[in-house]
């Protein structure tokens, strides 16, 4: 005979031992939304990540040996000692494997690598990826003069520097550089030449590269389509309601994936990421430092909160020159008490008093729960050129207000200032800086006013790159595991961020640049020293904490690999197995 209490009891065991939810669908939900699906294209790590599903680089990093790279489209990782680097370390001679297929079944060849890197180096979107491989492949971090003219040259410099030479890919660079196979596991993945010319995209002709230079977003046919040789192959991207769904590529030239789909839906919104992976119609969200607490203990939750992160979150970028044009984040676009002028941040005073009122230690200890430390400059812990000794700014209102008294010859002060700052929706460490920063430089003048508002991720990124925004929060990450990275990105005119914000000193373009060259590994990190004491003193931007990365998901995931230099999710690795308990 069953009893009330024996029922109950199997039910509630039931219920505590669930089966697997969709065992062949692995759903993540993010609050950033995509951008875009073209490989030519993003800097942030929610686009890249879908991109290296659909396409595959030359490389991969080998995740049990941090640094070392495995073949990927390449057949073998060039090296001097097996003849494929040249004596001198300027020729790369990388073997294309046989056999691989896109997508619609077309095979790939080395003349489609070949025009994959080109079109990568020769788009050069204005605050976009090229400078990572045109510097090393042409010596020169953009195809553009500071005048916004393209420069004489480039393609026919590019299309002797890169070359298909039957099955190999050939390079040829104008000086060593290292880091190289580094940044080819990450960026200028395959794409197919003739899909992408028959689709509207550059043809791989001389005479119409420079139509397809710093192109904008919509323009581009990759944006929304896709045909690469990776383990998934896109099945729809709903821009409107924001799901994008991909499908196992079952005709993949390694081992097909073992999930059937997977689908990457954004909601900004945290307690419906929560409820939702508690139900199990999710099997990872995104939390932060501020979520993660009410995540602990759920029964069938995982929380991994100790990974290794490379990189500094927050960064606040000030901008030097802001665009005025229909600008909503500037006010009156006057120092009137109303706005302020896009060239707010080009007085330091101004950029001391903003970081002399950062509350640190209140980050640390109310958002990242004490699981954080300061970052003292560009270059992150671990990397060659760390300075730990670094002298940084501390949480001083009094120093604060003697530099707003200052700051534009006193007429900050005597007129106050109304802008915006702007955060990307559901990123809620980012919400609660800038409520602290709101509430800290407020609490120094009635005259001070800072509104908020967040935007979703695509639009942050559009008014990022329009240079719409007088500050800017982004998180800082090496690209490849050289200090070079950090360093060119936030400190050279031409790096991807400092050129955005209009940041230029010629002593912090000189350093980056005879940095690289350098071989000799303490004098190159004498040199980074330079590079970050010139930070401290420059103030382009603040850095914030090095921090722990999370991941949040249910505890019948498997497979997941963590590699903190790469983007790449290898969802292909990724299976559901067993019962949540």
């Amino acid at each position: 005979m069953i009893t009330a209490i024996s029922l109950a009891a199997a039910l509630l065991g039931a219920v505590w031992a669930s089966p697997v939810k969709n065992p062949d669908t692995y759903t993540v939900l993010d609050f950033a939304e995509l951008e875009t699906l073209d490989p030519a294209w993003p800097t942030e790590k929610v686009s890249q990540g879908v991109i290296l599903s659909l396409y595959e680089t030359l490389f991969d990093f080998d995740p049990g040996k941090p640094g070392a790279l495995l073949p990927l489209i390449a057949a073998k990782v060039p090296t001097k000692a097996n003849g494929l680097v040249s004596a001198d370390g300027r020729t790369y001679t990388i073997p294309i494997r046989r056999g691989i297929k896109f997508h619609d079944g077309s095979p790939l060849t080395a003349e489609d690598a070949r025009y994959s890197l080109l079109r990568f180096i020769l788009q050069d979107r204005t605050g976009g990826p090229s400078s990572l491989l045109l510097e090393p492949i042409l010596g020169t971090p953009s195809t553009r003069d500071e005048q916004g003219r393209v420069k004489p040259g480039i393609h026919e410099n590019a299309a002797q520097a890169v070359q298909a030479q039957g099955q190999n890919l050939v390079l040829r660079l104008p000086a060593p550089y290292a880091p190289l196979l580094s940044i080819l596991a990450t960026r200028a993945p395959v794409v197919s030449k003739n899909w992408a010319a028959s689709h509207g995209d550059w043809d791989g002709k001389a005479q119409t590269w420079e139509r397809h230079n710093n192109p904008r977003k919509d323009d581009s046919i990759f944006l929304a389509q896709a045909n690469g040789t990776g383990p998934f192959h896109l099945e729809r991207w709903d821009r409107k309601n924001r799901e994008l769904v991909l499908a196992r590529h079952d005709g993949y030239w390694r081992a097909p994936a073992k999930l059937a789909r997977v689908i990457l839906r954004t909601i900004p919104e945290f307690g419906t990421r929560k409820l939702m992976l508690q139900a199990g119609d999710a099997d990872q969200i995104a939390a932060d430092r501020g979520t993660a607490s009410q995540l602990a203990g759920l029964p069938g939750v995982r929380v991994m909160d100790d990974l290794p992160s490379p990189g500094a979150e927050p960064i606040v970028y000030f901008s030097f020159a802001a665009n005025p044009a229909a600008n909503p984040y500037v006010g009156s676009g006057r120092l009137d008490g109303d706005g302020i002028p896009p060239d707010f941040f080009a007085d330091k005073d101004m950029r001391e008093a903003f970081a002399y009122s950062f509350d640190y230690g209140g980050l640390i200890r109310d958002v990242y729960r004490g699981q954080a430390r300061r970052a003292t400059g560009c270059i992150p812990t671990g990397i060659l050129g760390h300075n730990p000794a670094q002298r940084v700014r501390s949480y001083d209102l009094g120093k604060a207000r003697e530099h707003f008294r200052k700051a534009w010859q006193g007429q900050a002060w005597d007129k106050g200032f109304h802008f915006t700052l702007v955060y990307n929706a559901g990123n809620v460490s980012r919400q609660i800086l800038c409520q602290m920063l709101k509430r800290q430089v407020e609490s120094l003048s009635p005259k001070f006013r800072l509104d908020i508002r967040a935007l979703e991720w695509p639009g942050y990124l559009d008014a990022y790159h329009a240079k719409r925004l007088p500050l800017v929060f982004f998180a800082h990450y090496p690209d490849y595991p050289d200090p070079h990275s950090p360093a060119f990105d936030v400190m050279h005119s031409q790096g991807a961020s400092a050129s955005v914000q209009g940041y230029k000193n010629p002593e912090a373009d000189r350093l980056v640049e005879k940095a690289l060259a350098e071989t000799d590994a303490k004098k190159r990190a004498k040199l980074y020293f330079k590079l970050q004491e010139l930070e401290y003193e420059d103030l382009p931007h603040v850095l914030f904490v090095e921090a722990k990365a999370l991941r949040v998901a249910r505890d019948w995931v498997r497979g997941f690999t963590y590699d903190p230099l790469s983007p790449n999710p290898h969802f292909e690795k990724i299976y559901k197995k067993g019962a949540s308990h």
